[in-house]
């Protein structure tokens, strides 16, 4: 099993930045991919990024040029830095951990990271 936890929210101006972080803890060796998405009330899930094992990398279109997601390994850690943040950027901000062989496939969550951006 694997533990998440995501932190780093918080309210910001429009134009700043906010570094987001997913922690793992657990069964690590087997994350295969991680994902960031948001979540805002009455939308539907928006992925905004992924980072495979080997650090590749993938951006929805909406987000390239602004967010970038990194991976520390020896931390188990994926960061999203978030830049010039806009308040359509305002939503809860989760990271999917997907865990696959040798250990059970699964995927875990954590339990979001508000971040509200103000005009």
């Amino acid at each position: 099993q694997v533990h998440v936890v995501e932190s780093g929210g918080g309210l910001v101006q429009a134009g700043g930045s906010l570094r987001l972080s997913c922690a793992a803890s657990g069964d690590t060796m087997c994350i295969s991919v991680t994902d960031w998405y948001r979540l805002v009330p009455g939308k539907e899930r928006d992925p905004v990024a992924s980072i495979v094992k080997d650090g590749t990398t993938h951006y929805a279109d909406s987000y390239k040029g602004r967010f970038t997601v990194s991976r520390d390994n020896a931390k188990n850690v994926v960061y999203l830095q978030m830049t010039n943040l806009k308040p359509e950027d305002t939503a809860v901000y989760y990271c999917d951990v997907e865990v696959r062989a040798p250990c059970r496939s699964a995927t875990y969550r954590g339990q979001g990271t508000q971040v509200t951006v103000s005009a």
